[in-house]
């Protein structure tokens, strides 16, 4: 009985024992503690790297791509320019010559014959009175030496024709420097008679000869004058001195000269506005930018551009140029375009200066120093 009663007693406290257990509440592992991104040792994870939050970073310096090297040409010398072109100036000029050698050449040469080889060089506009004269002075010879073969007759109209031309003008460009002062020469002319494009390309004949160059760009009422300078300078590697548009001239011209002086280049050439003739305020302002030049060197040479199909109308404006500046020199362009190439006897009565210069097609070494006997070979043909 007592065996029972202690049994019942276990039985009992092992109860009270499990109770008190299950009431108790559960202890919990402690996780370790997390790790911080600056505690670690180590890289990031992926998971790190996506949590973290986004840093805006400037974007790289961008790195301008290097200019091209522009590759500085060299021209050929102006000396024999004219000859080298000459089959173009032939073409141009074909007609007029042989109109001239098929009518000397006839049999007969009878008073309607030389009317109209008279009325053939009044056609290539070389003017009435000097038209006359060539006729009377051919038909006088022709008659005293009794001469009828092609060979004969084109040589007495070359002799003729050279003579009316003005073999003995100086036509050479004065573009020495004055000791420590470049030569200046202006370049003046109505719009349209390739004024601009003649700067470049006489700046391409004095490099070729050897001369440093620095181009003015005072046409200062067309931007693009001045960017079509530059792109001539950059070519053969002459300074060239510019303003923005609406600039004044003058001062354009006076800076162009200063800088010529301090960079002691050989000739510096100024490119001016395309004045209309008509319009006198302009054409009094071109002759305040020579004489705001002059303060600081000689204006050497006035080179007057005109273009050879214009004929009596290029007169005119010839005229009133030479009245404002004092031209020195006349630069005939287009003169591969016209079958009127006795416009350069014309101009040179009507001025009395020289054509020094001529322009025979589009290309950058188109521009060569006048010479009369290979102008006049090249009308005649062989």
């Amino acid at each position: 009985m007592e065996y029972l009663i202690v049994i019942a007693a276990l039985a009992a406290v092992a109860l009270i024992v499990g109770g008190i257990t299950l009431l108790r509440p559960r202890r919990t592992r402690p996780r370790p503690p997390v790790e911080r991104p600056t505690e670690r040792t180590g890289g990031a994870s992926a998971v790190d790297e996506a949590e973290a939050p986004t840093v805006e970073r400037a974007p790289p310096t961008e790195v301008p791509a290097p200019r091209p090297t522009v590759e500085i040409e060299k021209p050929p010398p102006g000396a024999g320019r004219l000859v080298r072109l000459r089959a173009r100036l032939a073409r141009s000029q074909n007609t007029f010559g042989k109109t001239l050698l098929g009518l000397l050449s006839r049999d007969t040469l009878d008073a309607d014959a030389w009317e109209e080889i008279e009325d053939t060089l009044i056609t290539a506009d070389m003017g009435t009175s000097v038209a006359r004269q060539v006729t009377e002075d051919l038909r006088t010879r022709v008659q005293v030496l009794g001469t009828r073969s092609v060979a004969e007759v084109r040589e007495l109209l070359k002799q003729e024709l050279v003579k009316q031309i003005g073999p003995d003008l100086d036509r050479s460009l004065r573009t020495e420097a004055h000791g420590d002062r470049p030569a200046v020469l202006m370049v003046v002319g109505v719009n349209g008679t390739g004024k601009t494009t003649t700067c470049g390309k006489l700046g391409r004949v004095l490099v070729g000869d050897g001369n440093t160059v620095l181009l003015g760009a005072a046409d200062t009422f067309r931007a693009a004058a001045a960017d079509q300078l530059e792109t001539w300078g950059t070519r053969v590697g002459a300074q060239v001195v510019r303003k923005d548009e609406g600039a004044d001239p003058a001062s354009v011209a006076f800076d162009a000269v200063k800088q010529g002086i301090e960079t002691k280049v050989n000739a510096v050439i100024i490119d001016t506005a395309g004045r209309l003739h008509t319009k006198t305020g302009l054409m009094d302002e071109l002759g305040k930018v020579k004489r705001v030049v002059e303060k600081q060197a000689t204006v050497d040479e006035v080179l007057l551009v005109l273009d050879a199909t214009t004929g009596q109308n290029g007169m005119q404006q010839a005229r009133v140029f030479a009245e404002v500046v004092n031209v020195t020199g006349v630069v005939l362009t287009k003169l591969d375009g016209t079958a009127k190439g006795g416009i350069v006897v014309q101009v040179q009565r009507e001025l009395g200066v020289p054509v020094k210069l001529v322009g025979l097609g589009e290309g950058p070494d188109d521009l060569a120093p006048f010479e009369p006997e290979a102008f006049v070979d090249a009308i005649l043909g062989d």
